[in-house]
């Protein structure tokens, strides 16, 4: 106050005012030109008080000072940097400048009473000695405590007497680091011996920083003067007055802008560090982290501007900004104790924490109140109230609490558990154990702990039993691709054996009605393994061994997905979309006093459709009547209290989807209350231990069963995707017996086929002339090769016989071949081939066909008619 008012007299004067011990903000704050500060600002050291919390994790501190310009001045930057580190302030202790030892007494009693251990002290060294003296009286000064000093008490602590050093035993301090130079050396000792020889009676003094900051401060007033000069010192009046007292007749400065000038130029190296004044103001420098311990202060740690908290002060390890603990040296804390402290304990005035608890007309399974009149007591039991229980237990320390029903008089409830919440921010509660969902518009108000069950809105819907069980229930196993593809593929595999053993196997001849009949009587019989024919070509074995894998795969997936479709309920939902039911205009619920009213609003649900149920049993009644009925389509809520829903009654609902997601359900503490994150930890501890399935089970039951039988069966029809693997095996295999087939036929026929035909008909002629060939039998085939003659069926192209001659062997058929190419007859001697001599013609209708067969000795063939005497047999 008093540099105030010589501060405003040098700006009416023009003359500059420095300042060394005055050291409060509000002083920079006047923004006066003249004004130079030539000591600290108290301001600077509030980001080093705040790196000290934040590297300890406290979440709550309470400063100290007192109600002057030297108090206050700093306090709105500490809250500032404080809040910037998520600390809070819940109270501000206010000492006054004269306080008596009883009032200094009555505030820290006050402070006792309260959760927050961690302390700020910002006094004047006697009333800071004093306050000291009285914690320790009063147990203050124990472990569990943290007091952190400012540098205005910090720098003055060699001046306080022993007896209050005793009573300040593990304070944390900030003083105002000197760095330690021979000019500092030479100084204090000439000052030491100046001072001893003006006071002889005076014993182990200490120069502090204020004493060096009033030196350095000389020093520069005196350089700024030899460079401003020592004329014109005058000063200009603008009235004759003569009375030395009237403020209003001050003259001004003639030399005081010129002075103002070279102080601001003014930099050395002073007894203090480096000195400069930009601005008027003493530039921050490093503080020196100090621990109260014995009869002096040991350094712990530094701080400075640019790399924040250093164990060394000249490390090179450090490249960026640090609040890490391990930056800070060993502390003893007050009761002497080597544990770091929490930062807050449980209240100390006898008062139990007030739980609040939701009185609920249903779901009982989380949280029941019930008052027993003749005893006048409440007891309140639940899931939820089980692990709020387990989690205090799980606490490293106690806590005393009192569970109080959030109820009105007559008993009911008292309101939403919206309303719940919002008494825990007006204080009413010290906390809620209760089944509150963790929402985000709730933390505005209250801080959540971490969740202790599952997370996300859901809906529930009844489920029916799908009606497949009709008269073709048995086309439903298989989908209608993977019926065709079948049916497809019995055709195909019966016309590929049909061409394998065709010319081989007399049970594949016939008439053509008779062959499609028999093609398709072999591949259906593969279904149940009933194929009677004999097959004679190994190709066509080859084909049938794939292909009755193939259908045994099929037939035993077919058994067993109709199997599944008969005896097994196929349960399926009713509803299986939100949209669905706000575009049918369907009623739904949800259990009343919850925050789910709000979510079906926003997702834009009629609010005429929107009905509340209290109770499992009510939500099951309504879910049974329907929409139509008086009753709803859908339930939502949030998944614990859905899984209460269907642990009762699985058979008949079924959970579709999660509709919103938040973090499920937490305790609730005040905004900023250190239980939060001490009860979190505990809660993570339970749940991950064996307790919480004790829990789980004493109240919810075994929910296996319920789940298994609560499963949506959905024994879908089979596709072609699952046997498409299947069908291209038999279709390679299929495809590469006909080719190799083929190949083989062509190669045996050759010279029937294309020598022996005539080059000038077309592709067609030649494609008929290959296919009446295979057509015929292999009278090469080993089927054939020992088979006697019998009649003359057995040469195809012979259908008759006319009369033969005997000396020229040859026959002449009487009987027609018809073909649908129509040429003239033309035959071809192969005598000249070295083979059996046939002739080979295409005749027209109506024409007569001759035959000649001779004996060739040379090509072992023998001639059928060999020994016929008479040419009519």
């Amino acid at each position: 106050m008093q540099a105030k008012f010589i501060i405003n007299l040098g700006e009416k004067a023009q003359v500059p005012i420095v300042a060394f011990s005055a050291t409060s903000p509000s002083l920079t704050s006047l923004q006066i030109p003249y004004f130079f500060q030539a000591a600290q600002n108290s301001s600077s050291q509030v980001k080093a008080i705040s790196a000290i919390v934040q590297a300890y994790g406290w979440r709550e501190v309470v400063p100290i000072y007192t109600n002057n310009e030297y108090g206050q001045g700093m306090i709105p930057f500490l809250i500032d940097a404080l809040q910037e580190v998520d600390a809070r302030v819940p109270y501000r202790s206010v000492i006054p400048p004269l306080a008596s030892n009883d009032q200094i007494g009555e505030e820290l009693y006050k402070l006792m009473t309260m959760q927050t251990r961690v302390f700020i002290m910002h006094l004047p060294i006697d009333l800071g000695s004093r306050l000291f003296t009285k914690a320790k009286e009063i147990g203050m000064m124990s472990e569990g405590y943290v007091w952190i000093m400012t540098s205005g008490m910090t720098n003055s602590i060699r001046s306080i007497e022993s007896s209050v050093r005793d009573s300040m035993q593990g304070v944390l301090g900030l003083k105002t680091y000197v760095p330690k130079t021979i000019e500092l050396e030479n100084f204090t000792l000439r000052w030491k011996t100046k001072f001893y020889q003006d006071n002889p009676n005076i014993l182990d003094v200490e120069l502090n920083v204020k004493g060096l900051w009033a030196y350095d401060a000389a020093s520069a007033l005196a350089r700024a003067v030899e460079k401003a000069g020592t004329t014109n010192f005058g000063f200009e009046y603008t009235t004759g007055s003569s009375n030395l007292t009237d403020l209003a007749t001050m003259g001004v400065s003639l030399n005081g802008p010129k002075l103002r000038q070279a102080l601001l130029d003014t930099r050395f190296t002073g007894l203090a560090g480096e000195f400069s004044l930009p601005n008027g103001q003493l530039q921050s420098s490093t503080f020196q982290i100090i621990n109260v311990n014995g009869n002096g202060e040991r350094g712990v740690a530094f701080w400075t501007p640019k790399y924040g908290l250093m164990r060394e002060l000249n490390s090179t390890n450090t490249s960026m900004y640090s609040i890490s603990r391990r930056n800070l040296g060993p502390i003893i804390w007050p009761g002497d104790s080597s544990s770091i402290p929490k930062g807050w304990e449980i209240p100390t005035n006898g008062k139990k924490l007030r739980v609040g608890v939701p009185v609920k007309d249903g779901f009982f399974q989380f949280v029941k109140v019930e008052h027993d009149a003749s005893t006048n007591t409440t007891k309140v039991t639940g899931y939820s109230i089980d692990i709020f229980k387990a989690v205090m237990e799980a606490l490293p320390y106690n806590v005393d609490y009192e569970l109080i029903p959030f109820a009105k008089p007559n008993g009911e409830s008292a309101g939403t558990y919206n309303d719940l919440v919002y008494q825990v921010y007006l204080g009413n509660f010290d906390a809620l154990a209760a089944d509150t969902a963790i929402v985000a518009n709730r933390t505005n108000y209250i801080d959540f702990t971490l969740p202790y069950t599952e997370s996300g809105v859901t809906m529930v819907v009844p489920i029916k039993d799908n009606e497949r069980k009709n008269a073709w229930v048995f086309l439903k196993p298989l989908t209608w691709d993977l019926w065709i593809a079948s049916g497809v593929f019995f055709v195909f595999i019966g016309f590929v054996v049909w061409v394998l053993e065709h010319r081989i196997n007399e049970e594949f001849r016939g008439p053509p009605s008779h062959e499609i009949g028999t093609i398709l009587w072999y591949s259906f019989s593969t279904m149940v393994f009933a194929q009677k024919e004999t097959l004679f070509s190994n190709l066509a074995r080859f084909v049938v061994i794939v292909w009755v894998f193939v259908v045994l795969i099929l037939t035993q997936s077919y058994t067993a997905s109709l199997t599944s479709l008969l005896t097994v309920q196929q349960l399926q939902p009713t509803i299986t979309d939100v949209n669905q039911l706000i575009k049918n205009g369907e009623y739904v619920g949800y259990q009343e006093g919850s925050y789910v009213l709000e979510l079906l609003e926003e997702m834009n649900f009629d609010p005429t459709k929107l009905r509340t149920y209290k109770s499992t049993e009510e939500c099951d009644e309504l879910l049974s009547k329907g929409s139509a009925n008086g009753g709803i389509a859908a339930a939502f809520d949030d998944v614990p209290f859905m899984k209460v829903l269907l642990s009762q009654y699985c058979s008949k609902y079924t959970m579709i989807q999660s509709i919103y997601k938040n973090d499920g359900l937490g305790f609730v503490f005040p905004k900023g209350s250190p239980f939060v994150s001490d009860v979190s930890w505990a809660i993570l501890n339970v749940t991950e231990g064996e307790k919480m399935k004790e829990i789980e089970k004493a109240w919810f039951g075994d929910q296996s069963n319920c789940s298994s039988s609560n499963t949506q069966v959905s024994s879908g029809s089979l596709s072609l995707e699952s046997f498409w693997g299947l069908f291209l095996i038999a279709g390679i295999a299929s495809l590469s017996a006909l080719i190799i087939s083929f190949s083989m036929f062509l190669y045996k026929e050759r010279r029937q086929i294309w020598i022996n035909f005539d080059s000038k008909n077309s592709i067609w002629r030649r494609i008929c002339h290959a296919l009446r060939i295979f057509d015929n039998k292999d009278l090469s085939s080993h089927t054939f090769r020992n088979k006697p003659l019998k009649d003359s069926g057995d040469i195809d192209n012979v259908q008759g016989i006319g009369t033969c001659n005997a000396s020229t062997n040859t026959c002449c058929l009487t009987s027609p071949i018809s073909c649908s190419v129509h040429t003239k007859p033309k035959f071809t001697s192969l005598e000249d081939s070295g083979t059996p001599s046939r002739e080979y013609f295409i005749p027209k209708p109506h024409e007569q066909t001759f035959l000649s067969i001779e004996d060739n000795e040379q090509t072992g063939h023998p001639n059928p008619f060999q020994g016929v005497q008479d040419p009519k047999k």
